[in-house]
């Protein structure tokens, strides 16, 4: 099974973490000649602005300046790695 799969480290200042994916599935997400690390590093900044934007514009309520400080941030980080912004990426726009 090593073989089928990759595992990728995934390291801050406050510590490590470890994922192991299918080979296949990140052959698969692959864009052109995109490492294991590179697809994975897409799909976590996707999947954070994702979230980040979910809670800003599709909760109820007010949430207040420092989470849409945050989404800014976010977004403008989101901009600088894929080229596009969010809403051109995805389709979905505010």
């Amino acid at each position: 099974m090593a073989d089928d799969t990759v595992t990728l480290t995934i390291e801050s200042d406050e510590g490590t973490d470890e994922v192991t994916l299918s080979r296949g599935l990140l052959e698969m997400l692959a864009e052109g000649d995109e490492t294991p690390a590179e697809v994975v590093g897409d799909l976590a900044m996707f999947g954070c602005a994702q979230r980040v934007h979910m809670t800003v514009h599709h909760s109820e309520g007010d949430v207040g300046d420092e989470l849409e400080a945050i989404e800014a941030v976010t977004m403008d980080l989101f901009e600088d790695r894929f080229g596009a912004t969010y809403g051109e990426v995805t389709g979905h726009q505010h």
